[in-house]
């Protein structure tokens, strides 16, 4: 499987458990891996066979800016499940912080897979 990927798309939304938190909007970064077969798109040259990376930045930027999560944990769940339900995605990756919540840190933040890639006719799930 092959992999189309999204790397620090910035947003910023209301995020936090502090009251603070809930009168400012805080920039967070996404890193966003999705297994897509870009065979037919390649061998088309067609967007129509192939994993429109803007509908899916541009669905995310959306939700997440209308979002008001406590935590960093549930927005990242949510970004996977519109990501695999309205896309055709199998598997992801998404790394989703937030810059400078730490002092001395770079960023912190959560990092989720979501789904299984196709090795052949064996799922990674399955494997022992």
């Amino acid at each position: 499987m092959d992999i189309v990927y999204i790397r620090d798309l910035r947003i910023d939304t209301t995020i936090g458990i502090y009251d603070w938190e809930r009168e400012v909007r805080q920039t967070i970064s996404i890193d966003l891996e999705m297994a897509s077969d870009i065979r037919q798109a390649a061998a088309t040259d067609d967007i129509e066979h192939a994993l429109n990376y803007k509908a899916v930045a541009k669905r995310i930027i959306a939700h997440v800016e209308a979002s008001e999560c406590l935590l960093v944990e549930r927005l990242a769940e949510e970004i996977a499940s519109i990501v695999r339900d309205e896309f055709p995605v199998p598997w992801l990756r998404l790394r989703l912080s937030k810059p400078g919540a730490l002092r001395g840190s770079q960023d912190v933040g959560i990092l989720i897979e979501r789904g299984a890639i196709e090795r052949g006719a064996i799922k990674q799930e399955e494997q022992p």
